[in-house]
């Protein structure tokens, strides 16, 4: 068989349904191969759009994405999404070619070594050098990229190796499961949360997964046990949850900050080093147990007193079957600091100005959104209201990247997201400043006749950066930009545009994006100006008073 069908076939048997990007001159074996597989080729419009989109479907399915670049510029445009991936816990294959390594015959025009420059970006990265190789490379790829901690990898098809052939079969994935938690660890951890009389859980990127999520609405339903989320963690236990005390949105001094200094043991489920710190311990103050597929990173602000290292949900699962509730549990604090958290997050949900308020946006998208609607953000401002604000009802339906937090991911992710789910509403949110860095795939979106609606956040300027200018006491500098008419700008590429007038205009124009089956971009101007006010200082005051 010639090398680049087997690579097809390879791909193929490990369940690939895409490939997401821009096939080069030293890729053409494998896209004739390509040409008569099942797997569909989809073209971008850029590298790192196909990056986004080949992470985005791994994160939701936990089977590899895989995507395609040439070599030189077309491979260096993958960086990013490398680091996207790897940071974020999403299994994703990269697939470069390179000129022939056999014999050269154009020098080193175009030739980056490729492999040396994933290897701090990825979990393994191999150019492939014979044709009978093919089957073990991606099978080890695959592996990698799946196994947890998820992340991602990188092959490197020569031309000269796609166009060898080769007598060597497939390599089928070996039959596994996951180890489990030690009896003894699980005994130190159920006598810990037993003894203790504020036990507060918090759920984790790690805990994201589809069986975890089950288990932990068993053990809170269970035991009454108050949770909080970080921001990749949200919505594994549904945030309308009456246990549900908040979301580690902002650095400290928040309502869930209150309570996680009143809990005398904390339940770390899927605790990830990549995201920001959800609490900081200080010795002697509480026990923390750390429940996670592998052991604690240990720092100067983590540093768990047990640790029940094994497959998470059954972790949770064996907790749950030797634990009942106890009568000296004290929820009390915990239920004041989550009337007050509720209180605050209604406030200014029927605000009427416009620009539109934050909490407005955030309100009014949540009431169009089904509970499996999905929601994927950019990076910029608008990251922390919907992370603090929008209650997530079901796991993975609001997609954010607290890890790498790059801009001009948010529209490929919602592109991968409709992919998996076709028949789901998907939204993209974005500002004007990272929209404009991947704007080019809504002609990909509607060449693919997805469903898509991009909610575009203008405020002409890097916001983000703008307001901690701001809070640093720095001159307002470099931060504000121009824009494009971005509903001539969305007509252009064959999408839908409009332009809301007033609050509920908006409310109208999206549950209008939502019904119908399109790609749909709504310029929305939006109004900042109180973040400083309530993110930094009311929240603070109101929270002190705990």
């Amino acid at each position: 068989m010639k090398a680049s069908d087997l690579f097809v076939r390879a791909l193929e048997a490990e369940g690939v349904e895409w490939i997401f990007g821009i096939p080069g001159e030293e890729n053409l074996d494998l896209l004739e191969s390509l040409r008569t597989s099942k797997i569909k080729l989809i073209l971008t419009r850029h590298e790192q759009g196909a990056g986004f989109m080949a992470a985005t479907v791994g994160r939701l399915t936990g089977k590899t994405g895989v995507c395609l670049a040439t070599l030189g510029p077309g491979a260096t445009n993958f960086v990013t999404c490398a680091a996207y991936a790897q940071l974020g816990a999403m299994p994703m294959m990269m697939v470069t070619g390179q000129k022939p390594v056999k014999a050269s015959k154009q020098g080193h025009f175009q030739i980056v070594d490729i492999v040396d420059m994933m290897k701090p970006l990825t979990k393994y990265t191999k150019q492939i050098v014979s044709a009978d190789n093919i089957p073990a490379r991606i099978r080890e790829a695959f592996r990698r990229a799946e196994e947890e901690r998820p992340g991602a990898v990188h092959l490197e098809l020569p031309e000269d190796i796609a166009d060898e052939h080769s007598d060597v079969g497939l390599i089928k994935a070996s039959l596994h499961r996951r180890p489990i938690a030690d009896d003894k660890a699980i005994t130190r951890a159920v006598d810990a949360i037993r003894q203790s009389e504020h036990p507060l859980l918090l759920i984790g990127a790690g805990a994201n997964r589809k069986l975890t999520s089950k288990m932990l609405n068993e053990f809170v339903d269970k035991l009454g046990i108050p949770f909080v989320t970080t921001q990749m963690g949200k919505g594994v236990v549904s945030e309308d949850h009456p246990l549900w005390v908040g979301n580690t949105t902002l650095s400290d001094g928040d309502f869930v900050h209150r309570a996680i200094e009143k809990a005398d043991c904390i339940i770390n489920c899927g605790h990830d080093v990549i995201e920001k710190p959800p609490f900081f311990m200080k010795e002697g103050k509480r026990v923390v147990i750390h429940v996670n597929f592998f052991g604690a990173e240990v720092d100067t602000v983590y540093f768990p007193q047990l640790e029940v290292i094994g497959d998470i949900a059954n972790s949770v699962w064996q907790m749950k079957e030797k634990l009942n509730k106890q009568p000296h549990w004290d929820f009390g604090y915990f239920d004041k600091v989550r009337k007050a958290l509720n209180d605050h997050l209604d406030y200014g949900k029927n605000d009427d100005r416009f620009p539109i308020y934050p909490q407005r946006l955030v309100a009014d998208v949540r009431k169009v959104m089904p509970d499996n609607g999905i929601l994927c953000l950019d990076n910029g401002m608008y990251k922390i209201w919907f992370a603090r604000y929008y209650r997530c009802r079901q796991p993975n339906t609001l997609l954010l990247d607290n890890a790498l937090a790059t801009m001009g991911a948010g529209l490929p992710s919602a592109m991968g997201a409709a992919m998996v789910y076709p028949d789901r509403p998907i939204v993209a949110v974005a500002g004007d400043g990272g929209f404009m860095m991947n704007s080019q795939e809504i002609e990909t979106a509607v060449r693919l006749k997805q469903h898509v609606t991009i909610l575009l956040l203008r405020d002409n300027a890097y916001g983000m950066i703008k307001w901690k200018q701001a809070n640093m006491n720095f001159a307002n500098f470099g931060m504000d930009m121009g824009n494009p008419d971005f509903v001539k700008y969305a007509e252009s590429y064959g999408a839908k545009g409009y332009r809301p007038t007033s609050a509920d205009d908006f409310d109208r124009i999206l549950q209008h994006c939502i019904d119908t089956h399109d790609v749909h971009l709504i310029d929305v101007p939006i109004d900042y100006s109180d973040n400083d006010r309530i993110l930094n200082n009311e929240i603070r005051e109101l929270s002190s008073k705990l």
